[in-house]
């Protein structure tokens, strides 16, 4: 039997699997770590944080297996939507932080960007709008804040194409990692955007001159991340993407239509298409299949995951305790409570906007809230309202791709730590008004990752082997009485932001 290996580098940490050539997951490691944060919606890595995470995930899931190395054939490696992406020098050493894609503080370059170029131009080369979400208005905040990294910087790096420096030796980016940057990269023709980079200011030196798919052979490991990880010197390593459109890959999705959200500290749901039609409301780059054809388009929220993991840090302290004496997750304690609140949390809604908006909205100002409260309330409604805000985030973002005319597909995909969750699948079916499935090993982005290595060296000869790979459970329906409260209850959640987002600027 050969074997593969997916890795992605995630916001909180990363997570290794080693699968065999029929998609069967053999073992796996995981490395938890912290993202920095300070005011002004200020979000930042230290690209350390990722090698140290990286090698002790890879090599828990090496040693745990117990295979032999040469039966090992390929390593893929995915990472989080980096911002700024590390800045770097001609050695290749980091010269700070990395704006991570939580960071908001671009404010003033994401509005000189507004009145320098045409919305509609910016559209029509990359296929996306201009938001402080997007890596180019933090470069441009580096370039204007921090003169003495932007003058030594030789590379900006995503944090996967970072680790493939180190692990081989090898500057290069993939295309979906390349159009994510927004505002640089020409979706049509597949390459940095001479136009847009002159009215930018940037030069075209700051980005790797190699882009290649996702599935191609970045360079070969090193003796080096051979040694630390344990795995044997001269494995192909995959150049692999960004963690949603990878996650996207793990819930079997090749085709147009296909849609699959990744709820995670961040949502990204996501669907395919040719790229003839896009949504400002959403972000859109090559996938990492056949990027040359088809385009990933994906809306989300900032802080889904983020904030149920507040809830909890901050509102659960009973169930913390309680869950380390029982030996089980606090999430499970906290749904357990959760479902004694009815469909709707007895009027209680809540905007998940903790650290400003994505899609569709665009708002780095938007901020989070929790309406409806009288003496009745209990925590669990509150945690309920919660689960239904995320859903609430995420049927937005399906309202804003019917505008781009796609049919989608009857079924939307769910993968990440909310598919854990019975409860919460349940309130994204009734919620958005599709049915919703979980794949049967819930792995997420490292799954699509080790079949992206199979592709990369030829193990894996057809793409619609990842159908192969994926089996799910039976789908969850929508529930038509509760579809008709939530229906109330998603136009007062839409009001309450139209109604408050001039208020929520003046804070």
């Amino acid at each position: 039997m050969q074997y593969l290996i997916g890795v992605d580098v995630g916001t909180s940490g990363t997570k290794a699997v080693m699968t065999d050539e029929t998609g069967r997951v053999c073992s796996s490691g995981y490395q938890q770590y912290n993202y920095l944060t300070s005011l002004g919606n200020r979000v930042e890595q230290d690209p350390a944080v990722w090698v140290k995470g990286f090698i002790g995930a890879v090599r828990e899931c090496v040693e745990s297996a117990g295979k032999d190395q040469k039966e090992i054939k390929a390593l893929a490696v995915s990472g989080l939507y980096g911002g700024s992406g590390v800045p770097v020098d001609t050695d290749y050493t980091p010269l700070g932080n990395c704006l991570i894609w939580m960071d908001r503080r671009a404010r003033d370059e994401t509005e000189w960007i507004k009145e320098r170029i045409d919305g509609k131009t910016l559209l029509s080369i990359t296929g996306n709008y201009v938001d402080s979400y997007f890596g180019i208005t933090k470069i441009l905040w580096l370039k204007n804040n921090r003169p003495d990294i932007w003058k030594k910087t030789h590379r900006l790096m995503t944090p996967k194409d970072y680790l493939i420096y180190l692990m081989t030796g090898e500057d290069l980016t993939d295309y979906s990692s390349a159009g994510n940057i927004g505002g640089v990269f020409d979706l049509k023709k597949m390459t940095w955007s001479d136009q847009l980079l002159r009215e930018l200011r940037i030069e075209p030196s700051k980005f790797p001159e190699r882009i290649v798919e996702s599935t191609a052979v970045a360079g070969y490991l090193n003796e080096t991340f051979a040694g630390k990880t344990g795995l044997q010197k001269g494995l192909p390593v995959i150049a692999g993407g960004i963690d949603a459109p990878v996650a996207q890959l793990s819930g079997g999705t090749i085709r147009e239509r296909e849609h699959v959200a990744m709820v995670g500290t961040s949502m990204c749901w996501g669907f395919l298409h040719d790229g003839s039609s896009v949504s400002k409301g959403l972000v859109s780059f090559p996938y990492v299949l056949n990027g040359e054809k088809l385009v990933y388009s994906f809306g989300g929220g900032a802080t889904s995951g983020a904030i149920v993991e507040w809830f909890a840090n901050q509102l659960g302290g009973v169930e913390m305790n309680a869950a380390e004496e029982a030996g089980l997750s606090v999430y499970e304690l906290l749904e357990l409570k959760a479902r004694r609140s009815p469909p709707g949390a007895n009027g209680l809604i809540v905007l998940p906007y903790f650290m400003g908006e994505r899609s569709p909205i665009w708002d780095q100002d938007a901020r989070g809230m929790l309406f409806g409260l009288n003496l009745s309330h209990t925590r669990a409604d509150i945690y309920r309202a919660f689960l239904e805000g995320v859903a609430y985030s995420l049927r937005h973002n399906m309202e804003a791709a019917r505008t781009m005319a796609i049919d989608l597909e009857e079924t939307c995909s769910i993968v990440g730590g909310a598919a854990k969750s019975p409860l919460w699948l349940r309130i994204f079916a009734d919620i958005t008004g599709y049915k919703v499935k979980r794949t049967t090993q819930n792995v997420e982005a490292p799954l699509g990752d080790a079949f992206l290595a199979g592709r990369g060296i030829g193990l894996i000869e057809k793409d619609e082997k990842i159908k192969e790979w994926v089996q799910y459970e039976e789908p969850i329906p929508p529930d038509p009485q509760n579809r008709t409260l939530y229906k109330k209850q998603f136009d007062i959640y839409k009001a309450l932001y139209e109604r408050n987002a001039d208020l929520m600027k003046k804070i």
